[in-house]
């Protein structure tokens, strides 16, 4: 078994144990469908960051903060589904994959339960908290945005593929253009005061996070010095 199939598995396997959990209308032939819808999405090819790696990935992180969580189903569907629908060129890919995912998981989970994934999704574009959250809420919403953001606070060779694989994603955009919006999004981050939310996170990848967006802006102002 190859590296993509076994993470097609594990994670297909994952996708019912979570469903299941906080569903009792949901089946094995039901979860199959709806697993492999996500893995089809997830493989387009308009895609070279947001893949099926890049769930496994955040499952790699959820297996240290799992304990942390109030429910851990609910943050776990709400990673399945956080960018299931992605297409580069657009600006409203969470609101089309929260739609998408209260629309497929509806008849299986309550309507309280479609909501709260939906508004944790949505959470993903800002990457802010909705500070009306109960508190619990609050703590799990926040994880999730860390996890989505640890790829910044990983090691300098981990976060230049990442660099890489974002690039090949807006490789409709000139580089001169790239450069410019990239850096902009970079310095956006940098200005927050803090860009994990959660103490572990903080206390974990905060200080490597700022040292490689640094060091990507200065890379970025070097290839617009040589366009």
């Amino acid at each position: 078994m190859n590296e993509l199939s076994q993470i097609y598995t594990e994670l297909g396997n994952r996708f019912y144990l979570h469903l299941s959990a906080i569903s009792g209308d949901i089946t094995p032939d039901n979860a199959q469908v709806l697993w492999q819808d996500i893995a089809v999405r997830y493989s387009e090819d308009q895609r070279a960051y947001h893949t099926l790696q890049h769930i496994q990935q955040l499952f790699g992180q959820f297996k240290q903060i799992k304990h942390h969580l109030n429910e851990p189903d609910i943050i776990a569907l709400a990673m399945y589904y956080h960018d299931v629908i992605y297409e580069p060129t657009r600006s409203d890919n969470e609101l089309k994959s929260a739609e998408f995912a209260v629309e497929v998981l509806r008849p299986y989970l309550n309507v309280e339960q479609c909501q709260h994934i939906y508004a944790l999704i949505m959470m993903t574009a800002s990457h802010e908290v909705n500070v009306l959250a109960e508190h619990d809420r609050y703590s799990d919403a926040a994880y999730l945005l860390d996890m989505d953001l640890s790829i910044l606070g990983a090691s300098w060779s981990a976060y230049e593929k990442y660099v890489k694989a974002v690039r090949q994603e807006y490789i409709h955009v000139s580089m001169a253009d790239y450069c410019v919006g990239r850096t902009e999004v970079l310095k956006g981050l940098l200005a927050h005061p803090k860009l994990y939310l959660t103490d572990h996170y903080y206390d974990q990848l905060e200080a490597q996070a700022r040292d490689n967006i640094k060091r990507e802006i200065n890379s970025l102002l070097h290839l617009q010095l040589n366009e």
